[in-house]
């Protein structure tokens, strides 16, 4: 079985740049910039996106699950009963799927690239 945890929440934000300030400064943690709409802390840790592209971000905190293999967790969602929203495509870092469960809630499953 492929390992899976959560360490990731994506939150939807309407001003990247003062959202990041404000975590930044109410908790003193560093947010590294991936453009000018999204910021992310990076300690390997449980980890926050802040999602601004109105395009892209989601509608509601999006969590993230770990796993070191994607399509075998990808197969254990759907056969689970989840749906999936978005078939798996490439960001920067690696590679993900977006799915729902039965009651609605959206999430990510996502892998990292080998160097990470």
């Amino acid at each position: 079985m492929p390992s899976a945890r959560l360490d990731y929440v994506e939150l939807p934000v309407t001003d990247t740049a003062a959202t990041k300030a404000f975590y930044e400064q109410a908790f003193g943690w560093d947010l590294a910039e991936f453009g000018p709409d999204y910021a992310a802390t990076l300690t390997g840790d449980t980890d926050i996106g802040l999602s601004g592209d109105a395009a892209e971000k989601p509608a509601a905190p999006l969590p993230a699950i770990r796993t070191d293999d994607l399509e075998a967790l990808l197969e254990q969602v759907i056969a689970a009963g989840g749906r999936l929203e978005k078939p798996i495509f490439a960001f920067p870092g690696g590679r993900r799927f977006e799915a729902v469960d039965p009651s609605g809630n959206r999430f990510a499953v996502y892998e990292p690239d080998e160097a990470e």
